[in-house]
């Protein structure tokens, strides 16, 4: 399990407000650094940066709400910074701020402020609608909460940022402001060898899985068999059965609620409906609070660590959508399914580099202060994913399709 959650009482942590050492660093490119070593971005592209500039000039209250497919993305708006430009503020998971002081103070340097995804957090919430209330900077937050690696799937959206926007939305209309969301499209474009790629990867996967590596099947089966072995052993470790004819996307969610369902019996007294992303947040806020204030001792504490492990598997195994592969049959989801593996064998991927980002500006969306309450989902909510998914079916089409090199173009 990736090192998200942190074993000590949360406390709210500010940004660092000064304007100027953003907007230098920012200039000067030094988030390129960072996007090239740590994340194999090497080229850009933004696009429609006039909506934000006019939203800029028009004085809004201005929310950024990008899809978010890679850990990469808060560092990669910063090529939208320095091309607009503008700083910002950003609402970052608190186990950013719980790695080095020197990495501490950098994400805090460059706008970030902490949440609590494991918990209620009034302090952020509060700081996030007075951000946009006072409209100095725009604020960016990232709906979906956590990275999927499935850049052209959105997924589940929490519907906290349409209460952050409302609420200062209300505060500004008292002086004649306005509040206004720009969703963005962040598109992942990779111009490496995919075949060589994959088949590095893919010798090394199977191997841990004691096959023998058969570079002369064709890429994409080898990367079916691979991830149907993977979910097969995991079945196997939890005793679930699958029978015959089942599909994977079935497969996929049973597996999910033998992970989930026992755990919300236990935990939150009946099993939930809702995305995974909901369900895994409701058994953290009950699981991890008190082992958070060091309440509990060794033996429950590592009870409560297998239930988070199980939380977290589910969404892992529910960030693989069926036949994402096979149907588009694209480099980039190729690259996107193999890191997918590294990450949840070996928890984490190496970088592969010679990727491309595209960072597209959507129009700009104006808040209203209420809310229709007789809509099942909110209104708000609905637009910003709606054009979302309409960009991402867009941007899908810039990415190159795979096709096998012949043994003589080698």
């Amino acid at each position: 399990m990736q090192n998200i959650l942190i074993e000590k009482p949360y406390r709210f942590t500010p940004p660092i407000t000064w304007y100027w050492p953003q907007r230098i660093l920012t200039k000067l490119g030094m988030f390129q650094v960072l996007l090239r070593r740590e994340y194999g971005v090497v080229d850009h592209e933004c696009r429609n940066v006039d909506r934000l500039r006019d939203s800029i000039k028009a004085g809004h209250g201005i929310m950024l709400t990008p899809n978010h497919p890679r850990t990469a993305d808060p560092v990669a708006m910063y090529y939208l910074c320095r091309e607009t430009p503008v700083s910002l503020y950003t609402m970052a998971s608190w186990h950013l701020f719980n790695q080095s002081r020197f990495s501490t103070f950098m994400v805090r340097l460059m706008g970030a402020f902490s949440v609590n995804r494991e918990g209620l957090d009034r302090a952020a919430v509060d700081y996030a609608i007075e951000v946009l209330t006072k409209a100095e900077r725009p604020l960016l937050i990232f709906p979906a909460g956590s990275t999927s690696r499935t850049n052209d799937r959105l997924m589940a959206l929490m519907e906290g940022p349409a209460f952050i926007a409302r609420t200062a939305a209300k505060r500004r209309a008292k002086d004649g402001g306005k509040v206004v969301v720009h969703p963005i499209g962040i598109k992942y474009l990779y111009k490496g060898d995919i075949e060589e790629t994959g088949n590095e990867v893919l010798t090394e996967l199977e191997t841990q899985l004691s096959w023998i590596p058969n570079p002369s099947i064709p890429l994409i089966d080898r990367i079916v068999k691979v991830g149907t072995a993977l979910l097969t052993l995991k079945e196997l470790e939890y005793d679930q059965q699958s029978t015959p004819g089942t599909t994977l996307r079935q497969r996929q969610t049973n597996m999910v609620n033998r992970l989930l369902c026992p755990l919300e019996n236990e935990w939150l007294g009946s099993e939930q409906q809702g995305g995974i992303q909901s369900r895994v947040k409701n058994l953290r806020m009950k699981i991890f609070p008190e082992m958070s204030r060091d309440e509990v001792d060794a033996t429950e504490r590592a009870r409560r660590w297998q239930h988070l492990e199980q939380t977290y598997l589910a969404q892992q195994i529910d960030c693989y959508p069926e036949k994402y592969v096979t149907e588009f049959p694209s480099v980039d989801r190729l690259l996107e399914t193999l890191e997918k593996f590294e990450e949840d064998l070996n928890g984490k991927c190496r970088i592969h580099g010679q990727l491309k980002v595209i960072i597209d500006v959507g129009e700009a969306i104006e808040v209203p202060v209420k809310r229709d309450r007789s809509a099942e989902t909110d209104p708000l909510m609905l637009s910003i994913r709606q054009w979302l998914e309409s960009k991402l079916a867009e941007l899908q089409t810039e990415s190159q399709m795979y096709a096998k090199k012949e043994a003589n173009n080698r």
